[in-house]
């Protein structure tokens, strides 16, 4: 249990301090940082794999078209998280990021009533209308949608769906989607770097070995959280899940000035309010459930 919480944390801090990997390398454009982050990760996932002589799935994999399905949309779902994030952060807009990833728990549970067809309790219901709230207050504030921080929670709530149901498992699920994306981000290297607009060769070797650390910087935290959620209640784990989220939001304010008055505080703080209520009622639900057993 101990050793569950320190993996899920720990995870949960690596994603949390993301902006300062990616403000590191705010000199690449967004696409090409992606399209380095999908390769340095396929090799370090298949370096992984190779070491631990685990690929035995993979043929299984590529003549199953059910897997292959699943793979592709989750595939295109982590790449769009991935570039509207890396965007985010090298657009001084880590705030709005963060605000995504508190509000992904609640757009997890829109998507289990519509697309599982699970039902809502009464709860859940007032969490949700509580951050729907906090989103239109947002969006009067600031003139338009928080675009980036919605497409970040739909993004990565509809990738989780996907995952939820897929039969990979954390480690082979990474390297089925790099392995897809993968032909993609090389084609995009290879034109940047007949283009002369390489950031790969035209930067000095710090930029390199950051561009290089993508691969490790993506999946241990990944491995990470795959092995705590198995030791730990998905209780517990939906608690932790907010370190990434608060990391995000303290190093925008505080390390990289971004702006949050008071009538963007509103905002958050409605949908901080949402986030309490969901998880109070999901730890009550969960302790209830266990009483009974």
């Amino acid at each position: 249990m101990n050793r569950g919480i320190l993996q899920a944390s720990l995870a949960y801090a690596c994603w949390g301090l993301f902006p300062l990997y990616f403000k590191a390398l705010q000199a690449v454009p967004p696409l090409e940082l992606l399209a380095h982050r999908v390769t340095w990760s396929l090799l370090f996932v298949a370096a992984l794999l190779a070491a631990q002589r685990r690929w035995t799935w993979l043929g299984a994999a590529l003549r199953d078209p059910r897997v292959l399905r699943s793979c592709a949309a989750s595939s295109l779902l982590i790449a769009i998280n991935w570039f509207f994030y890396i965007w985010a952060v090298s657009s001084d807009r880590i705030v709005e990021a963060s605000l995504g990833y508190f509000i992904n728990p609640l757009v997890n549970v829109l998507f289990a009533a519509l697309v599982l067809g699970e039902r809502l309790r009464r709860g859940q219901w007032v969490a949700v209308a509580l951050a729907a709230a906090g989103v239109a207050w947002l969006t009067v504030q600031a003139g338009a949608p928080p675009w980036i921080a919605l497409a970040i929670a739909v993004s990565f709530a509809g990738y989780g769906l996907l995952r939820k149901t897929a039969p990979l498992g954390a480690l082979e699920g990474l390297a089925m989607e790099t392995l897809m994306l993968g032909p993609i981000a090389l084609a995009v290297l290879a034109w940047l770097a007949l283009q002369g607009q390489a950031a790969f060769t035209d930067s000095g070797g710090a930029t390199r070995w950051l561009l290089i650390a993508a691969g490790p910087i993506t999946a241990i935290p990944l491995l990470l959280f795959a092995a705590g959620a198995r030791r730990i209640p998905f209780a517990l784990l939906g608690l932790l899940q907010y370190i990434g989220p608060t990391l995000q939001l303290l190093l925008g304010v505080l390390i990289f000035d971004e702006r949050f008055d008071a009538r963007r505080a509103i905002g958050f703080g409605a949908i901080w309010a949402a986030l309490a209520l969901y998880s109070a009622e999901s730890l009550w639900r969960s302790r209830r459930s266990g009483a009974r057993a």
